[in-house]
């Protein structure tokens, strides 16, 4: 009996991974030109997104497209912007797919589809700010989704990119244990659910952002386990993008942060190809968390 366990372990662990598959709610079938309403961005499907904007008096010298992380939404700006836009600054910060008051909340959207309403919403600033500069400011995962949408030469129409903390933790990162228990855990019971995060896990030194994170009805608190094979999924793509990504870049890393450790960011910034100090620079802080641009 004990020679055969490898190969029920192999038998069972195939039918598990036969019996359900992992939801990706995708990008739907074109149906209207892409469109920022008021208090809304309407994608190519028809999906309508939560949009916030924090505007400076007068005309901003220059504009950030604001893209948030995983379990967050486009709220979760309101620190920084408020401050940009008190130096000139227009943010803006749409709720992606599975997120916040998306229609799909609590569901994996896919790369596909978070790129191509990046893309979309970038194309629409710069139709609305046809003479200012335009960056993309992307946390977390919104930093793997800008990694991934600037490597297939989508975002041409911005002049450099923000990476804050990008979600480069994939699965070489995590290490083949958890990689193949995620794997399994998606494919058998996508739905299963649990917190976000590891134990003890802190995002900032910020208490007052952290109560308001918990009292937030719109954190995604609990995801489901499909969504965070996905997540992992981005994160690879978003590695394999970073020697490909030879836009104007600033990328600025926590010393403290626990969710992309160190090591994950170490590697990724090892490959980016070469470039001069007037198209990137790294900015590392001692005593920065995951949630740099919320804490103290």
């Amino acid at each position: 009996m004990t020679a055969r366990a490898p190969f029920w372990l192999a038998v069972s662990t195939q039918l598990a991974l036969a019996a359900c598959a992992p939801v990706v709610t995708g990008l739907g079938e074109p149906l209207r030109p892409p469109a920022l309403e008021d208090g809304r961005y309407v994608a190519r499907d028809g999906t309508a997104l939560p949009l916030r904007s924090w505007q400076p008096a007068g005309q901003p010298r220059a504009v950030v497209l604001a893209v948030h992380g995983f379990g967050d939404y486009g709220a979760g700006f309101q620190i920084p912007a408020a401050e940009w836009a008190g130096g000139g600054i227009a943010t803006y910060a749409y709720d992606q797919r599975g997120f916040g008051g998306s229609p799909t909340r609590g569901r994996w959207p896919g790369a596909d589809a978070m790129v191509a309403d990046l893309v979309d919403v970038v194309a629409l600033l710069r139709a609305r700010h046809p003479e200012t500069p335009l960056f993309v400011l992307g946390e977390s995962m919104g930093g793997a989704v800008a990694m991934v949408a600037a490597a297939r030469g989508a975002l041409s129409g911005i002049d450099g990119i923000v990476l804050c903390a990008p979600a480069v933790r994939g699965s070489d990162a995590i290490g083949p244990v958890a990689r193949f228990a995620l794997r399994v855990f998606a494919h058998a019971v996508p739905w299963f659910s649990g917190p976000s995060g590891g134990q003890g896990f802190r995002p900032t030194d910020n208490e007052e952002v952290l109560r308001a994170w918990a009292a937030a009805p719109q954190i995604l608190r609990s995801p489901r386990v499909d969504m965070a094979w996905g997540l992992v999924g981005l994160m690879d793509e978003a590695v394999a993008a970073a020697p490909r990504l030879d836009r104007p870049v600033l990328i600025l890393v926590g010393a403290r942060d626990a969710l992309v450790p160190g090591g994950a960011m170490a590697r990724m910034l090892a490959t980016l190809p070469a470039a001069p100090a007037d198209r990137r620079r790294v900015a590392v802080y001692d005593t920065g968390w995951h949630l740099l641009l919320r804490d103290l």
